[in-house]
């Protein structure tokens, strides 16, 4: 059931079905905070369990871990681990995914004690996130329940810690509902989330938002334009591509960082002749979480009041076989006028990147940024829970690895080794679109996408592997997760931060 979250009073949320008592563990023993008061739902809460009865009732240090304390009375209690501090954010997100699944459908009361938290606005955004995004359920989008966040401090949070966890709840707010929004378009069956679709839905989120222009280009403008990667895969479907150009300026007349976005939007895989297997197939409706990611970003941007220009492009496409269809050997030109020999059709998402990259750099952008569920090998090298990341200078890096600690989003960064350019080199055209098989197939596809952004700073995330979760893990829901969304946008706040300290 989704959520919506308030700031509230202890009152008020002590009514509540559930009222969620934070504990933070000490040589085994849990103990919660002074502030919290001493009864709640009719039991009396003791600052201090110990060890022996956290055993027995299956409390454990972990973070996330709970257990309900139920009375005759209408509301229950749960007990939640922060593990050993306050003042961990991903413990937090954790607890806050623990908590509004033993709720269910439920309204919950968490009583966020400030007293030792060194940063109370991120840790409520924190445990805000969590629980909304683990809220998020394909199967029902009915009317939200209420996720009530009382600040509590002694003898009373002072009006400035108020005002951090008020603003903390709120960008949660913005941020989770952004991505869950991204999630759902990726969960959507592909008969139904077809690129025209995927651009109407989009051009629907967008177009409300605050100091957002949104372009969505047809076939027939995508041939024009001379999008050759693009209109090449889009061939061997009955279903016409689309381009979708959004900008974001919230002071044209002043000169903001600007940073553009690029996303991968295939809403269905097949591979094209060089077709998946039956079981390869069978998720391939989330190959355009990249698309999703990056117009999620512009929305939360523009509703978060980012002081920072931004250019988001996706290009939209299904990927089939047919007698229309890209031929392994055929050759595209792309929008930048380079040649590329395709020589796997279902190496397809550099082939539409390459065409989004370019329109990224004409935009002329301080940076660029793609996100994509590109290769398989990121799969294999670094599984389901980490994302590759490829970044042009180590300046980049250095920010994005940073922002992927405050998201709690795991990114790992790759080389761009320059002796694996030549597998790449074709024969009959400037490149082609595979390696050498079986070696390094992430990295060589990071070189090729690295062609088309001439030479202007550039970060490529690759989510093959998190960008969906075959299980309930942590704050992710089981299906789409929208990985890297959160990440990008704690860079452009970053980005944001540092301009205005120059």
């Amino acid at each position: 059931m989704p959520r919506i979250a308030q700031i509230s009073t202890p009152v008020e949320a002590a009514d509540r079905p559930y009222v969620v008592v934070p504990v933070v563990f000490d040589e085994g023993a849990a103990f919660v905070a002074q502030s919290i008061p001493t009864t709640l739902g009719g039991q009396t809460i003791a600052r201090m369990l110990t060890e022996q009865w956290c055993g027995a009732n299956g409390l454990k240090s972990a973070a996330g871990s709970t257990v309900t304390l139920r009375t005759l009375d209408a509301t229950s209690v749960i007990l939640v681990s922060l593990g050993s501090t306050y003042n961990d954010a991903q413990n937090f997100r954790v607890a806050g995914a623990s908590c509004v699944r033993v709720a269910g459908d439920e309204p919950v009361g968490f009583f966020f004690p400030t007293d030792g938290i060194e940063d109370p606005r991120s840790m409520a955004q924190a445990l805000v996130e969590g629980a909304l995004l683990a809220s998020y359920d394909f199967r029902r989008s009915g009317e939200a329940v209420e996720l009530d966040v009382v600040p509590l401090g002694l003898p009373l949070p002072s009006v400035i810690v108020h005002d951090q966890v008020t603003e903390g709840v709120a960008r949660a707010g913005v941020v989770a509902e952004s991505v869950n929004w991204a999630k759902r378009l990726i969960d959507t069956p592909a008969s139904e989330m077809t690129p025209k679709e995927l651009a109407r839905q989009v051009e629907l989120r967008l177009r409300d938002d605050a100091h957002v222009a949104i372009r969505s280009w047809n076939e027939a403008t995508v041939k024009e334009e001379r999008l050759g990667g693009l209109a090449g895969v889009a061939q061997g479907s009955a279903q016409p591509a689309r381009l979708v150009y959004a900008t974001y300026d919230p002071q044209p007349k002043v000169e903001l960082p600007h940073v553009a976005l690029v996303g991968k939007g295939v809403t269905f895989d097949s591979g094209g002749l060089s077709l998946k297997t039956a079981d390869g197939m069978t998720t391939m409706k989330t190959d355009m979480s990249g698309a999703a990611i990056v117009m999620a970003v512009m929305s939360i941007a523009s509703r978060l009041q980012l002081n920072i220009r931004l250019t988001a492009i996706a290009p939209m496409t299904e990927n089939l076989p047919s007698d229309r269809a890209l031929k392994p050997g055929d050759v595209l030109t792309m929008r930048n006028g380079m040649t590329v020999e395709v020589l796997n059709t279902d190496a397809e998402g550099r082939l539409i990147l390459a065409d989004g990259l370019s329109l990224a750099v004409e935009a002329n952008p301080d940076a660029i940024v793609d996100v994509a569920t590109l290769t398989g090998a990121q799969r294999v090298a670094l599984g389901d829970e980490v994302a590759a990341v490829f970044a042009s200078t180590d300046e980049l890096a250095q920010y994005f690895a940073a922002a992927s600690e405050r998201s709690g989003e795991q990114t790992w960064r790759l080389p761009l080794v320059e002796g694996y350019e030549g597998h790449i080199d074709s024969d009959v055209a400037d490149m082609k679109n595979t390696g050498k098989a079986g070696a390094a197939g992430t990295i060589s596809a990071a070189l090729f996408l690295r062609r088309f952004t001439d030479g202007r700073p550039w970060v490529h995330v690759d989510i093959a592997g998190p960008g969906r979760s075959d299980s309930v893990r942590g704050y992710y829901t089981k299906g789409a997760t929208a990985f890297g969304a959160r990440t990008i946008v704690e860079f452009l706040e970053a980005v944001e931060g540092r301009s205005s300290t120059d």
